[in-house]
């Protein structure tokens, strides 16, 4: 009989609805359960994508030993950290401040009152090789909580006392000045893996904000090794196994050096950062393989990750039914020599082979085993055009061979059982889609990501809002849900810039100022500066989580500070700026102490360094003399710039959200660029070249 999960929206949480465990959702009908029978809280957070959560449901949640033991001692809480973020965050901190390390899925154990007393990751059920099994811990726990409780009581008062002061006591400072732009720059550069690219070893992700922060500090220095660290780490990422050579789009991480063998789960928003970085790297480089990559990624997300309804799904699993027909991860995407060649004929079989890597013993030992498979993930060892000239070949040729086998092995491969889809949509991570297909349309000159851009705004705007007008978080199944967090402010913003500089919409900016506003509203901290996490109305969690440094993903409080300042120079709004500038120094100490984890706060730091500036394009849209002067904006990389568009006429919408374009008019029936940097403006100019000119200064 289905368990309390049954009837959640979660995929994540559906997954566990048949265990033996009586799993209830997070909310104050466990807390009340908890106190009443005076039981602790085993609280279990993961995500649908997630491997070592599917492992250990099969060995222990799906198990009637286990089930028993924690139905009767506990009250079982399943948490899905892409629903729950505050939650997730708050009990992740728990575990690295207890364990010194973190990751999923997350195992804590709580009192009634929800403050933690044990917290650990993956546990297996019977402890091995000094590792703790629950059928181990479970026992001795119940026994503590009937004979020591008073010992479990005061570890949790320990552990949230600790927990809030390392909320509360941040110290506060100055913003951090350019020495911290070159002192985070110096840190990657000696983390960089000079051979393979990326940073650090195994395992190796991706952090594209890492790449955008460096992009930014050769713009502003003119060094090259950042340019050179991005442009390594762009193509071995993309020669590797953690990028799909057959059905494209990024895997999550590398859990090698060299980016062979990843863990195979693909997420919207590592799709999105790639999506950034690529497009980024082809304005400052002119280099089209890196159009290339990104239009390939956007490729998969429209495919494979779009919603009929015009938002996008959130992930696909890692794991799939192998040939056995049981779950196995990267089954879906892993081949034999003999699957080539029984698919294809004989030279291109062996091309395929050779080209992509390939053993008849397999290119990778198992994870977890150490032993090979006879798989073998598709990867290249070198570019096609170094490929072509070792083997005297034109490159158009070799590409259009190898265009062919995957053509071939792609729909081979779309007969396989798929991995699992998390069809849940989550405002943060599609307003940071919203922001890649936007920027991808303009750089590119791509219709088709700006009408995706476009509907996908459109959607949150629609169906992501409660009666109130308040944001929310998660939509799936036709019902939208759960009161949104900072994120989804921060990255919905962020898309709605991008989509008004690609737009030219006045709508897509009064709706960024609109977002900009309630956020102030609901989640700025008056006293230190900076956003907390969840809003002033939300949940009582045991602290209010309040977060500088970046993940997986850039903060929200990262984000919103280029927000703010982007949003300062669009509008006029000073204020903006003054909020930016008590955010950056609440974060200074933090981001002084560690800068690399703070990459993306530092691309803020960097635009408020760079003598940011607005330039207003007035003109006909669709008129030949405005689409030059537009064309060269977008043809440039320049990160610190904000545009607007101005129409003739009086009183036009943009004037209403940035008063100072009233009097930027076309100049003698021309379409003219206005250039605005540290609060003064050069003479507007009708000319291209001469607007080139200018933004190169």
């Amino acid at each position: 009989m289905p368990n309390r999960l049954a009837d959640e929206q979660s995929p994540y949480l559906r997954q566990h609805k048949n265990n033996p465990v009586d799993w209830h959702p997070w909310g104050e009908e466990a807390f009340t359960m908890a106190r009443e029978e005076d039981k602790p809280i085993f609280l279990s957070i993961g995500y649908s994508t997630c491997h070592w959560c599917h492992v250990m449901e099969r060995e222990s949640f799906e198990d009637e030993e286990v089930a028993a033991v924690l139905n009767d001692g506990f009250v079982p809480i399943k948490v899905d950290r892409e629903e729950r973020p505050d939650v997730d965050s708050i009990y992740m901190d728990v575990c690295q401040m207890m364990r010194g390390q973190g990751g999923w899925p997350l195992t804590v154990l709580l009192t009634p009152e929800r403050k933690p007393f044990f917290a650990a990751t993956y546990l297996p059920k019977e402890g091995r090789f000094q590792q703790t099994g629950l059928m181990d811990l479970l026992p001795r726990v119940q026994e503590l909580w009937e004979t020591k409780r008073e010992k479990l009581l005061d570890d949790a008062e320990e552990v949230t006392d600790l927990l809030r002061r390392s909320t509360e006591e941040q110290e506060e400072g100055d913003a951090p000045g350019p020495q911290l732009l070159s002192e985070a720059a110096r840190q990657l550069s000696r983390q960089f893996d000079q051979t393979h690219g990326g940073f650090g070893s195994a395992p190796k992700f991706p952090a594209p904000h890492n790449l955008l922060f460096l992009l930014r500090h050769w713009h502003r220095t003119g060094e090259e090794r950042p340019l050179n660290i991005v442009t390594k780490t762009l193509d071995q990422m993309r020669l590797g196994g953690l990028f799909d050579q057959v059905g494209y789009g990024f895997h999550r991480y590398s859990t090698d050096q060299r980016w062979l063998l990843p863990h195979f789960e693909k997420m919207l928003y590592d799709q999105a950062m790639h999506v950034l970085a690529y497009t980024e790297a082809y304005q400052v480089t002119g280099e089209d393989r890196y159009e290339t990559t990104a239009r390939e990624v956007l490729t998969y997300v429209m495919r494979d990750l779009r919603a009929p309804d015009g938002g996008f799904y959130s992930a696909e699993d890692a794991d799939s039914e192998n040939e056995e027909g049981e779950m196995e991860e990267g089954a879906f995407y892993v081949w034999s020599t003999d699957e080539i060649r029984d698919l294809l004929d004989e030279d291109l079989a062996e091309l395929v082979i050779d080209v992509y890597n390939m053993a008849p013993e397999g290119n990778y030992q198992e994870e977890s085993t150490g032993e090979r498979t006879g798989k073998n993930v598709l990867h290249l060892e070198r570019s096609l055009a170094v490929e072509a000239d070792q083997r005297e070949m034109q490159e158009e040729t070799l590409r259009n061979r190898l265009e062919t086998a995957r053509a071939t092995l792609f729909e081979t491969r779309s007969e396989r059982p798929r991995p699992g889809l998390d069809d849940k949509v989550l405002t943060d991570w599609n307003g940071l889609m919203v922001a890649a297909l936007a920027k991808a349309a303009r750089v590119f000159d791509e219709p088709e990501y700006e009408a995706a851009a476009r509907q996908a705004a459109q959607f949150l705007q629609d169906e992501m809002h409660d009666a109130d007008g308040r944001l929310l978080h998660r939509y799936r199944d036709g019902d939208a849900g759960i009161r949104a967090t900072l994120d989804d402010y921060a990255f919905l913003i962020w898309g709605l810039l991008e989509l008004y500089e690609t737009t030219f919409e006045p709508r897509w900016l009064r709706s960024a100022l609109d977002h900009m506003d309630a956020c102030l509203d609901h989640f700025w901290d008056d006293e230190r500066g900076g956003f907390y996490m969840t809003p002033d109305d939300g949940e009582a969690l045991i602290v209010r989580p309040k977060e500088a440094s970046d993940g997986a993903m850039p903060s929200g409080n990262s984000v919103q500070l280029m927000n703010l300042l982007r949003l300062a120079r669009f509008s006029g709004r000073t204020e903006f700026e003054d909020k930016a500038a008590a955010l950056s120094g609440w974060a200074g100490s933090s981001a002084r102490s560690r800068p690399t984890g703070f990459t993306a706060l530092l691309m803020g730091l960097h635009w408020a360094l760079g003598s940011p500036r607005e330039v207003v394009v007035a003109g006909d849209f669709g008129a030949d003399d405005t689409q030059a002067l537009v064309e060269v904006l977008r043809e440039t990389y320049s990160p610190t710039t904000v545009t607007l568009h101005r129409p003739p006429g009086d009183a036009p919408d943009i004037t209403d959200l940035a008063p100072f374009t009233a009097a930027q008019t076309p100049r003698d029936g021309q379409a003219a660029a206005y250039v605005c940097r540290d609060f003064q403006c050069e003479a507007p100019t009708t000319d291209p070249e001469r607007l080139r000119a200018q933004l190169e200064k």
